[in-house]
This record gives structure tokens, C-alpha cells and sequence, in this order.
């Protein structure tokens, strides 16, 4: 499902998912996943919704990664939120991004969109916030 949501991106058709790349951490070839970023309190956020996904270990793994939203693009950091910090993030989850909840119903994450049960989630999947990376005098991130 993920390459073919990476495909139909790179065509051009417009998603409500962002496509993030990140290095492998054992080949170092740039690897591609679709994402949906979501803001809580102003301030952007991705939830690695499936416990122990390669793309997790990766983003863990690297320094940066690039954010392509439609044609915008954006090399970001994913700082990893520690449990306590993402229970009321991962509470508000099912409302924030309702189309999320069918995926992590049907991979057996949870059981059903109770807020609840998501803020159990913290621990065991992992919470990014998303920080633009601002090169050094070669103007904002793309």
C-alpha cells in the first residue's frame, strides 16, 4: 500500500499524506513512506503508528529527513517525544486525523477511535514533532 501511495504522489495527484525520505539506516539509500503530519497547539507532529516500522527505526537512525507535501518540500528533523509528553497528543489523534483511525483499527493498533486507547498508544508507538531544518545562511529550508 505504501509504494502505491508513493506513486500515485510522485504523479502529481493530490494526497492529504505527505511523502518523507529518509536515509535506510543500514543501506543508506533514501527510503520513502507516506505520512499524514498533524498540528496540536501549533506545532506539527507524525505518529509512527505501527510499533517497530523500518521507517521509524530510520527516522531514529537519522539526522534529517525531507518533508514533500504536494510540490513542497522541506528538510526537517523528527525529535522523538517521550512517552509522558505524547499521551494528550495521541489523545486528541482520532479527532486530529480521523483518516488515520481506520489504518491503525485494520493493523490491529487499537480497537476503535476512543481517544483513551490512543493515549495508551504512548510507549509503544512513537510520536515525532517535526522541527524545519534552517541551513546556515543559505535561507529557509525548501
Amino acid at each position: 500500500m505504501n509504494r502505491a501511495m508513493v506513486a500515485v504522489s510522485r504523479i502529481g495527484v493530490s494526497l492529504p499524506m505527505a511523502l518523507l525520505t529518509v536515509p535506510g539506516r543500514k543501506s543508506g539509500q533514501p527510503r520513502t513512506t507516506p505520512v499524514t503530519p498533524f498540528e496540536y497547539h501549533g506545532v506539527e507532529y507524525v505518529l509512527g503508528g505501527i510499533p517497530g516500522a523500518d521507517w521509524v527505526k530510520n527516522v531514529q537512525a537519522a539526522d534529517t529527513a525531507e518533508l514533500k507535501l504536494g510540490r513542497r518540500r522541506r528538510v526537517v528533523r523528527l525529535v522523538e517525544i517521550p512517552a509522558q509528553e505524547s499521551e494528550p497528543v495521541l489523545r486528541e489523534f482520532p479527532r486530529l486525523v480521523p483518516t488515520g483511525v481506520p489504518v491503525m483499527i485494520k493493523s490491529g493498533v487499537v480497537t476503535s477511535d476512543d481517544p483513551d486507547e490512543f493515549a495508551a498508544l504512548a510507549g509503544r508507538c512513537v510520536l515525532f514533532r517535526i522541527d524545519d531544518v534552517r541551513p546556515n545562511a543559505a535561507g529557509p529550508a525548501r
